[in-house]
């Protein structure tokens, strides 16, 4: 037998509720769009046979996207983890 939302009183435990609060998801949304803009970063011409670019050796494509692309991960996982608590009155 389920408990509905209604049936449940204060103070229960449920496992209804989310765990992740609203503002960890935001901030997992900041680091997922970090993600993406370092791979539209890495993005460009590239060389095929017949055709060299040397665009495939600069800065911004094999140091600063990488980067952006690695903090984006890990932003991702401290937001996962930060913790958003709720004020409550007995908090001194």
């Amino acid at each position: 037998m389920e408990t509905s939302p209604k049936q449940l009183k204060e103070g229960q435990d449920s496992d209804l509720k989310f765990r992740l609060h609203r503002k960890n998801l935001l901030l997992v949304a900041v680091g997922l769009l970090a993600v993406l803009v370092g791979f539209a970063l890495m993005m460009g011409p590239s060389s095929g046979t017949g055709v060299f670019e040397p665009d495939i050796f600069s800065t911004r494509r094999i140091v600063v996207a990488p980067l952006i692309v690695f903090f984006g991960y890990l932003f991702i996982v401290a937001a996962l983890f930060f913790p958003f608590h709720k004020k409550s009155n007995n908090d001194a």
